[in-house]
């Protein structure tokens, strides 16, 4: 064995690769998986152990002598470069067209990086889900307007883990991701859920069928409804600048009591504009605490733990942030639009 090496190690010294097709195949030769180095080491097991250390530096040998070999080969081809004779080579090189990140990704890349922040974690979840995660566990009565055919794309009739009759759809908010994450974690949670939804709408220039949603949840003790409004004025502000104020309005959503709906200050600072149709505020989300019977069904003590939730459409902040009039061109993919957003991060 000792000599079959040694006449290998004379073999890779004078080896000298001209392509790198040639170089590839010396290299799958020696050192692949079922090369000869890989036998040497399948071989060096019925060595008896008086020689063993001497026969174990040898194919060390060998193999470190094979990888300089290739770096040294592979390095000197890469160095040859070719200039054609009509080729200055003084000259500046060709501009780098910068490619462009679609506006939805660059505002839910902000968003997850204002909240991430605040110790955010992001969970993600299916797209087509069950009516037990979309309505049910969310507080959802059985004769809620959302489970209409007019709301929510109904896909097929489907069984759960107990063998019930439940209805799959593609989920029209990413709240079902948060149900996921209380089934499967334990208080503190603080988790963020983007993603994209889907609902039977028709589409104009303010409203699309599919879209993409944030929905954030914390739940911990002595959760308030101070801590939701803090933490929704720092993202308005980190969002849409130091100066934005917001207002929280009464609402009413299934799964959170008290409930709100949030609005930023236009930039017009008051004065009116067709933006916000003259009213100096604009709608961006939706909030409110998480309603004990939605912990309880989760089998979290609700008299234990609070928390809050938030969701918010990322169209919709795109819109505002960037001034677009029509939610159509965000699913168009028209080159002349998306160019107004190349080099943004």
């Amino acid at each position: 064995m000792e000599d079959r090496i040694r006449k290998y190690l004379k073999e890779v010294e004078s080896f000298s690769g001209n392509t790198l097709q040639e170089i590839e195949e010396f290299r799958i030769k020696f050192l692949s998986k079922k090369g000869l180095i890989a036998g040497f080491f399948s071989e060096f097991k019925t060595i008896p152990p008086d020689r063993r250390k001497q026969v174990g530096q040898l194919i060390n040998q060998l193999k470190k002598t094979v990888t300089e070999k290739i770096t040294v080969l592979t390095e000197t081809l890469d160095s040859d470069t070719f200039i054609e004779p009509d080729l200055d080579p003084t000259l500046p090189a060709e501009p780098m067209i910068l490619g462009s990140r679609h506006p939805v990704s660059i505002v839910r890349n902000e968003i997850i990086d204002i909240f991430g922040h605040l110790g955010f974690t992001i969970s993600e979840g299916p797209e087509i889900e069950d009516d037990d995660h979309v309505f049910s566990k969310l507080n959802f009565p059985p004769n809620h307007p959302a489970r209409d055919m007019q709301d929510t794309f109904f896909i097929r009739k489907g069984f759960d883990e107990h063998g019930n009759n439940i209805d799959i759809l593609l989920r029209s908010h990413t709240s079902s991701v948060q149900v996921r994450v209380m089934e499967e974690e334990l208080p503190p949670i603080r988790t963020l859920s983007p993603g994209r939804v889907f609902r039977n709408e028709a589409i104009s220039a303010r409203s699309h069928c599919i879209f993409h949603q944030v929905e954030g949840l914390y739940i911990d003790e002595y959760v308030s409804f101070a801590d939701l409004k803090q933490t929704l004025l720092y993202f308005a502000k980190e969002m849409f600048g130091a100066k934005t104020n917001i207002r929280l309005r009464p609402s009413f959503f299934p799964f959170t009591e008290p409930s709100a709906e949030m609005d930023i200050s236009c930039s017009c600072n008051g004065k009116g504009c067709n933006l916000c149709k003259f009213s100096g505020w604009l709608e961006i989300l939706g909030c409110g605490m998480v309603d004990p019977n939605v912990l309880d069904y989760m089998k979290i003590d609700s008299k234990k733990y609070t928390g809050f939730a938030f969701g918010m459409g990322i169209e919709r902040i795109a819109l505002l942030k960037y001034r677009i009039s029509d939610i159509r061109l965000l699913f168009e993919n028209d080159i002349r639009f998306l160019k107004q957003f190349r080099s943004a991060l």
